[in-house]
């Protein structure tokens, strides 16, 4: 059985896994805890449904929609969702993100969340295992299709969520505002005080104003090797 079921950090919910398939990781925890989520929400490329599982208990929220294009993974995430009794609050779309505006209205959704491959196509070594590539490469979807998918999604003034890489920064910023989503705020993470960044959380605003601001790091690790307070805080974790 590659199947295993872990508890979502932070949460009393349980979340489905395979083994064998690309699980979530850091970067889908820290998104969660950086998002403000209300009303209607969106997960571009929602994997196993980490994300909604997170969110769903912060926040004044209606629903939440999950949408993820390889079926194994939608599969698990559905399972989750049932097993811990949450049909009613997320859905799970077995879509492409590039065909959501057949399914949904322009301008419907408050929040749009999404943890997205990072690597541009040829950027890397390309992974055997399709989903692991699809997860970590622009190969179903690039930045530029997130970014147009989330300014097609969302109400004025909607906030948009990403979690990426630092090396990818001047991309980013250029994609959002082409599409009429003004970055806010920006943080970077890092695995020590004294180490350089390895993600970035960005907050986008859709038809905000140009006024971007800067959070203090999240630092991961102290000089010893533990976890800072903040992570222990995050996880929801009782320090020793």
């Amino acid at each position: 059985m590659k199947e295993r079921i872990d508890i979502v950090p932070g949460t009393n919910y349980k979340i489905i896994q395979n083994k064998s398939n690309f699980s979530y990781g850091t970067d889908a925890i820290f998104l969660s805890d950086f998002t403000k989520p209300k009303g209607l929400i969106m997960d571009l490329g929602t994997g196993t449904g980490i994300i909604p599982l997170r969110l769903i208990d912060k926040g004044s929220i209606d629903t939440i929609y999950g949408v993820e294009i390889q079926e194994e993974v939608v599969n698990l995430a559905q399972m989750s969702i049932e097993l811990n009794g949450l049909e009613d609050k997320i859905k799970i779309l077995h879509m492409d993100i590039k065909e959501l505006n057949k399914k949904f209205g322009k301008n419907t959704f408050d929040v749009v969340t999404t943890n997205p491959p990072y690597m541009k196509t040829g950027g890397a070594i390309i992974n055997a295992d399709e989903n692991f590539a699809i997860s970590r490469h622009e190969i179903a979807c690039n930045l530029e299709d997130i970014v147009k998918t989330a300014n097609y999604l969302l109400k004025p003034l909607g906030k948009f969520y990403m979690v990426h890489r630092p090396d990818r920064l001047v991309d980013i910023l250029y994609t959002m505002r082409q599409y009429k989503i003004e970055p806010k705020y920006i943080r970077f993470v890092q695995p020590k005080i004294n180490k350089k960044p390895n993600l970035l959380l960005i907050e986008g605003l859709k038809d905000g104003k140009k006024d971007l601001k800067f959070y203090d790091p999240l630092i991961v690790y102290n000089e010893d090797g533990t976890y800072t307070d903040e992570i222990y805080k995050i996880y929801n974790i009782v320090k020793n």
